[in-house]
């Protein structure tokens, strides 16, 4: 027995080399499988990131050698003016976000209901999600044109009002913009309401309607209450978006409109590094942003996370 125990011990440790180097063979194999997107994400991601954060600190103009100035970047950001104003503007085109969700929403009910062209109007409003964001503001921008815009024209012809010129008033401008930004993205979230809707198990409605519950009540108690993780993805996604537009006002507008008064912060960050030619400054700008937005989805997150532990406790 004892001599059949070691000569099993022997084969075994002969075996072991050989079983190394195969399992070692597939390993290379599968690093070099992911070789080139973790070269992709130190070269184009992290690396970029870092040198960023270095920039911030310098006043490198884009070209030329860096010199270290410490803080004074961050200083002169917050004593500007025209930050302050352009981080008020995006915050204030956030609106459209809330204005979205009750639209698309009420068109998501709308849609889902057995009728005819259903599924035309769906392809309809998703046009303008997959068109050119530039060539949906250019289109816009005749729009609300204050001699002869389709929307002035319209105003005239069926109330005899005289429309403003939306783009060159400070009163009007964001309003305008938010709008439009409205109408583009507001595809995608009837899109993404619509599925979730559907994915609501039929027997809730009937039991609720076996309740007697109206409309109203099947609305408020089931439907809206099961579409909260839905709602929460798109008012993160949507804050996120939200503080990154730069095409929209670049381009409907010129120089951030009246007064600067339809500039965000991305459009105040790229005049800085490509108009005045300061990278240093426009990277300590970027990280402002980041943290900005990493500020408000924290505490988004904070709150869903409340609110579910609170609904799961009743």
């Amino acid at each position: 027995m004892q001599n059949v125990d070691i000569n099993t011990k022997k084969n075994i440790k002969l075996k072991k080399p050989k079983n190394k180097g195969l399992h070692y063979e597939e390993s290379k194999t599968g690093y070099l499988f992911v070789l080139p997107p973790i070269l992709g994400f130190f070269i184009f991601a992290l690396g970029p990131l870092v040198f960023s954060v270095i920039a911030g600190f310098t006043d490198w103009n884009g070209l030329g050698s860096m010199h270290f100035v410490g803080f004074a970047n961050y200083k002169e950001i917050f004593t500007d003016g025209r930050f302050w104003q352009s981080l008020w503007n995006t915050i204030y085109m956030m609106i459209g976000i809330p204005i979205g969700l009750i639209l698309a929403l009420l068109l998501a009910l709308a849609m889902n209901r057995d009728m005819f062209g259903a599924k035309a109007y769906r392809v309809i409003y998703y046009i303008p999600v997959v068109s050119s964001v530039t060539a949906i503001a250019i289109l816009w921008r005749w729009v609300y044109n204050g001699d002869y815009g389709l929307l002035n024209q319209i105003l005239y012809d069926l109330f005899k009002i005289k429309g403003p010129n939306w783009l060159a008033n400070e009163s009007t401008v964001k309003i305008s913009i938010v709008m439009m930004m409205v109408w583009k993205g507001l595809g995608y979230t009837i899109l993404l309401y619509l599925a979730a809707i559907q994915a609501i198990p039929k027997s809730y409605y009937e039991a609720a309607q076996l309740d007697g519950a109206n409309a109203f009540q099947i609305l408020k108690n089931i439907t809206v209450p099961l579409l909260k993780p839905i709602t929460f993805f798109i008012v993160i996604t949507g804050i996120i978006g939200g503080s990154q537009v730069y095409v929209e006002p670049s381009i409907m507008v010129d120089n951030g409109g009246p007064s600067y008064s339809a500039a965000t912060i991305v459009y105040y960050l790229w005049q800085k590094a490509f108009k005045e030619s300061r990278m240093g400054y426009a990277c300590a700008v970027a990280w402002i942003l980041a943290m900005f937005i990493f500020v408000v989805t924290f505490v988004q997150f904070r709150h869903n996370m409340k609110t579910d532990s609170d609904t799961n406790m009743e």
